[in-house]
């Protein structure tokens, strides 16, 4: 179903102004009928009050037609279950009175902007919700939202392509470009979404692992890659937000950006992993003190041998290289020893 875009002109007013017109005009009518009764004029009187009688039983239905639209809000009409069209622009309109609004994510509340309201507890019972300040009737806004909405959904436990248990959400932002769509295309399109970015986020990081492993393919080129979930975070996000918008297309929706905004290790497995990684991080440092060390004692071999400064014989050299080694690469101060004799 292709979208129908309604070009009405914003009269609103002019109708408002109209119908109260007509309906005060209607309760003269009658007033001026019943002074006519008993006279000559009876029959004047009679049809009088009929016509201002009718008007003043039904005169108030046009009033139903009038509705305000604020920017980046649409409304999705039917008549008798037919669409007629969506109005888009903002303004002050009359429709024809039995068109109904049809909006069926307009009691969906999920956590998103737009869908939650902070500035209070309260509970519903029906279309009534019931406040500390009192009692006040909330209608559903048949009203379809056009801006920007953001949308954060539960953080899931997902298995890695490693099989490792991880914890990870993500925000989304996304608006709707087709109102047709979104209505009937669809049962409820915020849910929809909701569905569709839970599957996308598993089919996703099922690809990649947490940290970078040897061996793993992530692009699908049959080439093993260095991508993974914490490295590559804006390439997963690119990639999640391609596959909910595949999904989501035929619902009318349009998907700007996904953000990861949590991701870790499942708790049971947190702690092997966290050991895990304090010890790869020990092995890279002593690499790196282990090379800093031999390439010290290179140094202070060959300014040894440059500057003439003592001959040693390969006995002592080895001496020599195993004592810098020991002090340059143990993990607490080197005591010193003095020997008093003759280093031979």
């Amino acid at each position: 179903m292709e979208e129908k875009v309604l070009q009405n002109r914003k009269n609103g007013l002019q109708a408002l102004l109209l119908f109260a017109l007509l309906y005060i005009a209607a309760g003269v009518c009658f007033g001026f009928g019943c002074s006519f009764m008993g006279g000559p004029n009876q029959a004047v009187g009679i049809a009088m009050m009929i016509v201002g009688g009718f008007w003043l039983l039904v005169g108030w239905i046009p009033f139903f037609g009038l509705t305000i639209l604020k920017p980046q809000e649409a409304l999705v009409l039917t008549l008798f279950g037919k669409y007629v069209g969506t109005l888009k622009s903002e303004g002050f309109y009359w429709v024809n009175p039995f068109c109904s609004s049809v909006n069926p994510a307009a009691k969906t509340r999920l956590n998103q902007s737009g869908d939650v309201d902070g500035s209070g507890k309260a509970f519903q019972l029906g279309q009534f919700t019931q406040a500390a300040s009192g009692v006040k009737v909330e209608l559903p806004n048949q009203k379809i939202s056009l801006k920007i909405m953001t949308l954060n959904n539960s953080r899931q436990k997902i298995n890695d392509c490693l099989g490792n248990p991880i914890e990870i959400g993500i925000a989304v932002m996304w608006r709707v470009t087709d109102t047709a769509k979104a209505v009937f295309h669809v049962d409820n399109y915020k849910e929809y979404l909701s569905l569709q970015c839970d599957s996308a986020l598993r089919d996703i990081v099922r690809i990649y692992p947490y940290d970078v492993s040897p061996n793993v393919d992530t692009t699908g080129d049959g080439v093993a890659d260095e991508g993974s979930l914490r490295g590559s975070s804006e390439m997963v996000a690119s990639r999640i937000r391609e596959e909910i918008q595949n999904k989501v297309a035929e619902a009318g929706l349009e998907v700007l950006e996904a953000r990861i905004t949590y991701l870790a290790y499942a708790p049971e497995i947190a702690a092997v992993m966290l050991q895990r990684q304090q010890a790869s991080a020990v092995i890279d440092a002593r690499k790196m003190i282990v090379d800093g060390a031999v390439g010290t004692v290179e140094m202070a071999l060959e300014r040894m041998k440059k500057n003439q400064l003592v001959e040693l014989d390969e006995e002592r050299k080895a001496a020599m290289i195993s004592n810098l080694l020991v002090v340059l690469c143990s993990s607490r101060d080197a005591q010193p020893v003095v020997n008093s004799g003759s280093i031979y």
